[in-house]
């Protein structure tokens, strides 16, 4: 009986040390050890580097318990590269990710759910983020990344200086796909001969004409299963992109910009090109250049229409990560807002907070471009790529060489199409079969 009592004395202590364990740490937070190490895997330009690694320098004084190491991986062969780690067991701890680039991270299913540390974590708010990323990171209702940045394709630089020599006026935010057109006219200069010293445009972004035709690249962004590239405002659109090279000669062909060997930028800067389109991540090389220039959202079509695609990115933390709370303090502090406003102050990429788009590092901020606060309008016309795991290898595949035919000349869009779409959608059609 006393034996009874006692073993039941004895599970009755560890029961309440249980229960008072709970109550003081379950659904807190996990200590830190000291002197933790987390690896943080990302790619950049020498600039770049700089300014990622600065912006996180202030929160790194405050926190000497966790050590981060950066580690650089080239851009090309990121997904790669970042794989082969973790399969070799050398993994970092986190990672940074380009919206196309988490497709393939997400579907390897190497990424830690966040959401669990979210939920312990009442100073973090979801809501914060601009929602259009934040949905592009979310996979079955599980947030696999933290938004740093976002980055529509929407922006059309123009060198003030040469619409200044022409006295054309600069574009606005509310200007038409015609309107571009005509001051490229305008602003595309040939010599003697015919040949061309100033262009008026120029832009790799051509799914913008597709998008800000009412056309899709599929029938749905999430989960596609054919091409819609053959339907009607698909091709006009694509249709116009390419009149802008072949038809009006206003922009350069791909062999023509090759043969011409220097970058967009130096083009753009040297004043042999008015007008470009690309994204935001342009502006610090662009700073370093003496001339005039500021940005206008890229138009609208005709009939009103307006959609760009874009890029972005975030961070992740592996599964494979043996530092996860680590790791979370510091993806908060690479997308907290004292990181995001050191990169809007450098003009590198326009904030996924929304209180630090809208606020005097980015929206406010006088540095150049003055207009880059349109790209707070803009992310609600954006559309991601198609979220399929091989996308990207249909695009080398099947995309490019078609379409270097199609912009140089060689053929139209219609025999472009018919060669692309049917190997596209066996594609789709194998891989939801798999």
């Amino acid at each position: 009986m006393g034996i009874k009592i006692h073993a039941g004395v004895r599970l009755f202590s560890v029961l309440i040390s249980i229960f008072l364990l709970c109550t003081s740490g379950c659904g807190k937070k996990e200590a830190i050890p000291k002197e933790t190490m987390v690896k943080v895997a990302f790619w950049g330009s020498p600039d770049e580097i700089e300014i990622i690694t600065q912006s996180i320098a202030p929160w790194q004084a405050q926190h000497p318990e966790i050590k981060v190491r950066f580690e650089h991986t080239p851009f090309g062969g990121y997904v790669s590269k970042i794989l082969t780690r973790i399969a070799g067991g050398a993994a970092p701890d986190v990672i940074c990710t380009e919206v196309n680039y988490f497709v393939s991270f997400a579907a390897k299913n190497v990424l830690e759910n966040l959401n669990p540390f979210i939920e312990k974590d009442a100073a973090f708010d979801k809501n914060a983020f601009f929602p259009e990323v934040m949905d592009r990171f979310t996979v079955d209702g599980r947030l696999l990344a933290i938004p740093r940045d976002t980055a529509p394709f929407a922006c059309v630089f123009y060198n003030k200086d040469l619409f200044d020599q022409a006295a054309v006026p600069y574009p606005t935010d509310d200007w038409t796909w015609e309107e571009l057109l005509e001051k490229a006219k305008q602003l595309t200069l040939r010599d003697s001969s015919g040949r061309v010293t100033q262009y008026g445009f120029y832009g790799w972004a051509w799914k913008n004409f597709v998008y800000g035709n009412g056309g899709a690249l599929v029938d749905h962004v999430k989960k596609p299963t054919k091409t819609l590239l053959d339907e009607p405002k698909a091709m006009e659109g694509l249709g116009f992109y390419v009149d802008l090279i072949n038809k009006y000669k206003v922009m350069p062909t791909p062999v023509a910009l090759t043969n011409m060997g220097m970058g967009i930028d130096i083009m753009f800067s040297t004043g042999k090109l008015a007008m470009f389109l690309s994204g935001i991540w342009e502006t610090p090389a662009l700073r370093q250049r003496k001339f005039n220039w500021d940005v206008a959202m890229f138009p609208k079509n005709s009939q009103g229409i307006r959609h760009f695609g874009t890029g972005g990115s975030g961070y992740c933390i592996l599964k494979s990560s043996k530092h996860k709370e680590a790791s979370w303090e510091v993806v908060k502090a690479l997308t907290g807002a004292k990181g995001q406003a050191e990169l809007a102050q450098r003009g590198l990429a326009q904030p996924a907070l929304i209180s630090v788009a809208e606020g005097p590092d980015w929206a406010a901020n006088t540095a150049p471009p003055a207009n880059k606060k349109m790209l707070n309008e803009a992310v609600r016309y954006v559309i991601y790529d198609p979220f399929s795991p091989i996308w990207q290898e249909i695009e080398g595949k099947y995309l490019i060489e078609e379409l270097d035919l199609l912009f140089n000349g060689r053929i139209t869009v219609e025999e472009a199409m018919k060669k692309i779409v049917p190997k596209i959608n066996e594609a789709l059609a194998s891989e939801s079969a798999a």
